[in-house]
């Protein structure tokens, strides 16, 4: 497949520092958010921690963000809708199943926040999320990755996942895995981080229109201890 953007090769090793970053930011970071901060902090943490890997991003040798915008033109719109379908099907059939009450609650009960989220939440989520777990992650941490382009994008799905255990919802971790698979595979597999952009942004639309974003507000978390 033609890709535009540049994926370096796996490095034989990687230095202490780079694990060390690796750790705290895709595992540490995570697990201390859920266990340790209250819900009200969450989203202060997540700012900060994806403005750090910002910067990490931007001070990696080899990396340059113009490559980011390369793959616009070649977006697959097919397997875009495609995965879209899928989201609504299934996002359905578990938000009936386990929350009917809620089914496209913003929708019906408040339609100018659901506006609000459908034109913010592609930039002020999806985008700098995309940046920390797909450019960073492939790009300053390839040393430190499995070998093998599957095994590469399953740990980076279940990174992902892990990144929303705060909410404490197994649905939580289920949809974010699944969808950290197709975002994986548009980045590390077509190389176009434009596609990953658009499916995360999509996705996340959906979820929320469908009700299901009772689950991913902080306000609903309760904690198993």
């Amino acid at each position: 497949m033609a890709s535009d953007v540049e994926i370096p090769a796996r490095k034989p090793r990687a230095g202490a520092l780079r694990r060390l970053e690796f750790g705290a930011l895709y595992l540490a970071a995570p697990v201390a958010m859920a266990v340790l901060l209250p819900p009200s902090m969450m989203f202060s943490m997540l700012f900060l921690v994806t403005g750090v890997g910002i910067v990490l991003l931007h001070v990696t040798e080899g990396f340059r963000w113009r490559d980011l915008v390369a793959g616009v033109g070649r977006i697959d719109w097919r397997f875009v809708a495609l995965f879209c379908l899928a989201t609504v099907v299934v996002g359905a059939a578990v938000i009936w199943l386990t929350r009917p009450e809620a089914f496209l609650f913003l929708i019906r009960q408040n339609p100018g926040l659901m506006l609000a989220i459908a034109l913010l939440y592609p930039l002020v989520s999806a985008l700098p999320q995309e940046v920390v777990f797909r450019p960073l992650f492939f790009h300053r941490y390839a040393a430190l990755l499995p070998v093998g382009v599957t095994a590469q994008v399953l740990l980076n799905s279940a990174i992902f996942s892990l990144a929303h255990l705060m909410y404490w919802s197994w649905i939580v971790a289920a949809m974010t895995f699944s969808g950290g698979l197709a975002f994986a595979w548009a980045y590390r597999v077509r190389g176009n981080f434009p596609e990953a952009v658009v499916l995360h942004s999509l996705a996340g639309v959906i979820v929320f229109a469908l009700g299901l974003g009772v689950y991913f507000y902080s306000g609903n978390v309760v904690r198993p201890f």
